[in-house]
């Protein structure tokens, strides 16, 4: 436990004092109202964040906010976030980020370029419950063990974003829309290249994970093994009353999204989703206590998605990994559930119990306690005709750890930390607790902003 809370620490003093003596050097406008900021600040981390399912992340973060005049404060009027990180389970994210509020008036413009690497994407099946997590599997001193990386593939994701908001209907209610390019590249851990330098009982069984099984069985059709490519198309509307938006006090955060992969874009498979969200943030204290909860829902209506497209989550502000980890669902596994379908919610209650001053920049500290929930309503079908025998289980008996177990609710819960520099950038501690041993045991996730 001391080792974890070692990097913890050390994150967060080196967090505070790097983003608040750079704001004060590179904020040169003059503050004419108490609390507001104005021209530019600077938030950089080197990046020195902890996360269950990635392991410890090293890189640097660096995120520029200006605020004009101050006339939108809390609101800025331009980001550019960028951020080059590894992590020591094989992660890599190559990232940049612009948003602008005022190229469209009323609304926002938000491109993206970027590259993210897996050497061991978590995998364990189609919808939920009904496959079923065999923790002796990746348990070394089990008789039953297989690999640590029995439940893993790799990936690489080259993504191109470019997202729009404008006024639809007065100050709140907005139009989105975008475009998007996937080029997604799967396949299975290089366990050669994970055992190099190692020894003994180090290293690595080369063995066949659950993906492999997948596409040797059929149940991952050979087409979409490799990955592709994808084109998407994003439309929707937004209704938005938040006060603030990476801190929000109270509002009404609420948007249906339809997500498209057609055809005439070139698609291999073609496709339609949607997603309904509603976020509200209720304010029991005045500037010290929100309760703020999500409820999301998200799933196909029309064609057929591919599996390498599945483990997204979308939503108008960004697109994270499936549900499962650090933005869904704390403390159950990363990407716990895939389906067509499924159902989230999420409770927070956040407790302000410092709101200060640090080198002239506003600091605050937030405590939060949670609970996460999810569900798959909407199950992938899948072909179990080549499914054999393996692993000293016989056809019939694998056939039901795919397909014959209950769905139900995944229930995590736990409790974070928020620092908090001038409302916008946010360092973000969370610990999970999963209700049910088939989503794992727990997850300690440090990193920026809240989930929702």
């Amino acid at each position: 436990m001391k080792k974890k809370l070692l990097p913890f620490i050390m994150f967060i003093a080196i967090s505070i004092i790097s983003n608040t003596v750079s704001a004060q050097v590179l904020d040169t406008a003059v503050t004419t109202k108490k609390d507001v900021k104005t021209g530019f600040s600077f938030g950089a981390i080197p990046a020195l964040a902890y996360d269950t399912d990635l392991g410890f992340l090293y890189g640097a973060i660096v995120n520029i906010y200006h605020y004009g005049d101050g006339s939108n404060y809390p609101n800025y009027n331009h980001s550019l976030y960028l951020e080059w990180s590894r992590t020591t389970k094989g992660s890599g994210k190559n990232i940049i980020e612009y948003d602008n509020r005022t190229l469209i008036p009323g609304g926002r413009m938000k491109l993206e370029m970027s590259y993210l690497t897996e050497q061991a994407l978590d995998f364990y099946g189609f919808n939920g419950y009904q496959t079923n997590f065999n923790s002796k599997y990746v348990t070394p001193d089990n008789p039953d063990y297989i690999s640590r990386l029995y439940y893993r593939y790799e990936r690489k994701l080259l993504r191109l974003k470019a997202d729009f908001q404008g006024k639809l209907k007065g100050e709140h209610i907005r139009w989105l829309a975008g475009f998007s390019f996937y080029n997604t590249k799967i396949g299975s851990v290089d366990i050669s290249a994970l055992n190099k330098g190692k020894k003994g009982n180090d290293l690595l069984p080369d063995t066949a994970s659950l993906y492999d099984k997948y596409v040797e069985w059929g149940v991952i059709p050979a087409g979409q093994k490799d990955g592709g490519k994808t084109s998407l198309l994003k439309a929707g509307v937004v209704f938005d009353t938040r006060d603030n938006e990476a801190s929000p006090q109270k509002g009404i955060w609420s948007e249906v999204l339809l997500i498209s992969a057609p055809g005439f874009l070139g698609n291999k498979y073609a496709y339609t989703k949607i997603s309904l969200t509603h976020r509200q943030y209720i304010s029991l204290y005045p500037k010290k206590l929100v309760f703020a909860y999500r409820l999301n829902y998200q799933g196909v209506i029309g064609g057929d998605i591919p599996f390498y497209m599945m483990p997204f989550y979308f939503r108008s502000k960004d697109v994270k990994d499936g549900i499962g980890g650090s933005k869904t669902l704390r403390g159950i596994l990363r990407n716990r559930l895939v389906g067509d379908g499924a159902v989230l919610g999420n409770m927070e209650l956040r407790y302000r119990f410092l709101n200060t001053k640090v080198l002239n920049q506003n600091f605050s500290i937030t405590l939060s306690t949670f609970m996460d929930a999810a569900r798959i309503v909407q199950f992938h079908k899948f072909d179990t005709t080549g499914v054999t025998a393996s692993y000293g289980k016989t056809r019939e008996q694998n056939i039901k750890d795919m397909t014959y177990h209950d769905e139900g609710f995944h229930v995590s819960y736990g409790a974070g930390l928020h620092f908090a520099v001038n409302n916008n950038f946010i360092i973000a501690v969370d610990y999970g607790m999963a209700g049910n041993p088939q989503d794992g045991n727990k997850g300690l996730y440090i990193g920026l902003n809240y989930i929702f």
